[in-house]
């Protein structure tokens, strides 16, 4: 029995050792994951720092082009109004001239009249 009991004890402290080298390895391991969470989430910040960072940048460049296209759309708006009222003069004073030169041709009668000749 004390040989029984010496055997039992050899492999309870080979048991032992081996729990403790599995234990050490869950412990590096946990570091190791800890470690690699940590890094991630230093990489996550960043990259949301950024992206607010280019978010910002972005919203101001779209206001920028917002406003050159309003200044755009004024300025085209304001010359296209002025090409029109220039426009509506000219066609106004052509039909001015038009009415004028209608009423001048038939105060004069049938002098400036073209005839068709009946062949």
């Amino acid at each position: 029995m004390a040989m029984e009991k010496d055997h039992l004890e050899i492999l309870l402290e080979d048991i032992r050792g081996k729990f403790e080298l599995v234990l050490e390895g869950h412990e590096s391991l946990s570091r190791k994951m800890d470690e690699r969470f940590d890094e991630l989430n230093e990489k996550i910040e960043h990259h949301s720092f950024l992206l607010g960072t280019l978010n910002k940048k972005i919203d101001g460049v779209d206001n920028r082009l917002g406003a050159k296209i309003d200044g755009v759309e004024n300025s085209l708006g304001t010359k296209i109004d002025g090409v029109e009222n220039s426009l509506g003069e000219k066609i106004d004073a052509v039909a001015a001239d038009l009415a004028a030169h209608r009423a001048d041709t038939e105060a004069h009668g049938p002098v400036y009249r073209v005839k068709e000749s009946g062949n």
